[in-house]
């Protein structure tokens, strides 16, 4: 090839190498822009829990959630004695009171999942229940 076609092609090499770059910004920003979504979509699919214990009962602020996900239970003792919370394997620890903790869960599946108050003698007196996941 000579000097001078080899001249002549460079545009057409050039304009080839900016096509390259272009798609694959394009590429790039598509699976970033789909990760982006995936990262909104599991943050929405987390919920917060506002549970109260005194005695000899919980209060939540929600008894259910629409599908399998993450819960944040944000649990607060207002009671005179000690309390915890379990659910799901998962347990706070002994709260005094006016003292409050998170407990994070993830539900994988559909269910109704037990809580209670482990401390002897409380589940007992009525600190249990059913959270459900649709």
């Amino acid at each position: 090839m000579s000097r001078r076609m080899a001249f002549r092609a460079l545009p057409a090499l050039v304009s080839a190498a900016l096509l390259f770059v272009v798609a694959g910004s394009s590429i790039a920003s598509a699976s970033i822009q789909a990760h982006s979504a995936a990262v909104k979509a599991h943050t929405a699919a987390s919920t917060t829990v506002s549970v109260t214990a005194s005695e000899f009962k919980f209060k939540l602020s929600a008894s259910s959630i629409a599908k399998p996900g993450t819960v944040t239970f944000k649990v607060k003792n207002a009671g005179h004695v000690k309390h915890d919370f379990k659910i799901d394997g998962k347990v706070t620890a002994k709260l005094s009171p006016g003292k409050s903790t998170t407990l994070t869960v993830t539900f994988t599946k559909a269910g109704s999942y037990p809580y209670e108050c482990t401390v002897p003698g409380h589940a007992a007196l009525g600190m249990k229940g059913n959270f459900k996941v649709k």
